[in-house]
């Protein structure tokens, strides 16, 4: 029974049939692929169009011009990669097993998908760095975080993310050799040497993931610190119970930053966990799909976290939306009571 229902879901055919080489093909059918597919594509276009929100708002307005606004623009330029190229190319390959863009696009697709999720990264310490600095050091944060610089540490990590995705691709034959290690015409699969995996761990989980508890850790605890100080102002130095507007205020921060942090590791530990427990890797593997769009889908919150909750995000997407965009004075002037 268990194999007529799986042949049912899954028509065998040829992806070239004009060709001797060609694959096989495998078309994943049935309600449960359909559901999936039409899953996995909203969350795609969901991607595409908040982040698309957040790059036309901090773009278009000069005021929202801030060092804070660039890293999440480079945060969402990054995801937006992610929801642009990497979810559609993954969702089609999932339905069907066949790679149909050709040879270079093959080593191409690697490539983009290594970049944006890099890139995604960088963008999320220099984000913790941001708010470290102007949590711990509020007086000198002007001077020392300027425009200037942050456009220079957006550009250097972004030149990291393309040349450490290059190396890895280059040193695991992934990157213009995958022309010649195709075992027939219509595949592509990305294949991961379990030395690599371990150095990726390093480079792309431990450090950035230790880096972010961190600094977020010692955000929450100046955070309340300050609470503290200032709520010992307002009640001149005495004895008296804390208000519940202070407690309230501290457990929003809380909330905020445990969330922030769950998130991450949430989207990031299983797919880390999982490629240490086998010696080879390869793109086709249905757990390495499922903990690679726990990673894809992390793309599609972080505008949320991030940007969403921002007054000027919520006022700017609103001009956006209402199509009053061309209006740019009247939302500046918004802008100034926000």
């Amino acid at each position: 029974m268990y194999n007529s229902i799986y042949r049912q879901n899954i028509t065998a055919q040829y992806c070239f049939p004009d060709n001797n080489a060609s694959c096989r093909k495998e078309v994943r059918t049935g309600p449960g692929n359909v559901f999936l597919f039409i899953f996995l594509s909203c969350i795609s276009v969901c991607t595409v169009f908040l982040n698309l929100l957040v790059i036309i708002s901090v773009s278009h307005f000069k005021q929202l011009h801030t060092p804070t606004n660039l890293l999440i623009l480079s945060l969402a330029v990054a995801d937006l990669l992610v929801g642009l190229f990497v979810m559609p190319v993954n969702i089609m390959q999932l339905i069907d097993s066949c790679w149909y863009l050709g040879k270079v696009a093959c080593s191409i697709y690697p490539l983009i998908n290594g970049v944006s999720s890099s890139a995604s990264l960088c963008s999320l310490v220099f984000i913790a760095v941001d708010r470290y600095i102007a949590i711990c050091d509020p007086l000198l944060y002007s001077t020392k975080v300027t425009v200037c610089k942050t456009t220079l540490f957006i550009i250097l990590g972004w030149s990291f993310a393309i040349f450490y995705v290059i190396i890895c691709l280059h040193f695991n034959h992934n990157f213009l050799q995958s022309q010649t290690s195709t075992r027939c015409h219509g595949e592509c699969v990305l294949v991961i040497r379990y030395s690599w995996v371990i150095a990726d761990l390093v480079v792309s989980f431990i450090a950035p993931c230790s880096a972010i508890l961190i600094l977020y850790s010692i955000i929450f605890h100046v955070a309340r610190r300050q609470a503290k100080a200032v709520q010992a102002v307002r009640n001149g130095i005495s004895k008296k119970p804390r208000t519940k507007a202070s407690s309230s205020s501290e457990a929003k921060a809380a909330k905020k930053l445990g969330t922030l942090i769950f998130v991450y590791l949430a989207c990031w530990i299983p797919y880390y966990l999982s490629s240490l427990t086998v010696e080879s890797l390869t793109s086709l593997s249905m757990v390495w799909a499922v903990f690679t769009w726990l990673i894809y889908i992390n793309s599609s919150v972080n505008p949320l976290m991030y940007a969403i909750f921002y007054p000027w995000f919520r006022a700017s997407a609103k001009y956006i939306l209402t199509c009053k965009i061309c209006f740019t004075r009247m939302f500046q002037s918004s802008l100034d009571h926000i």
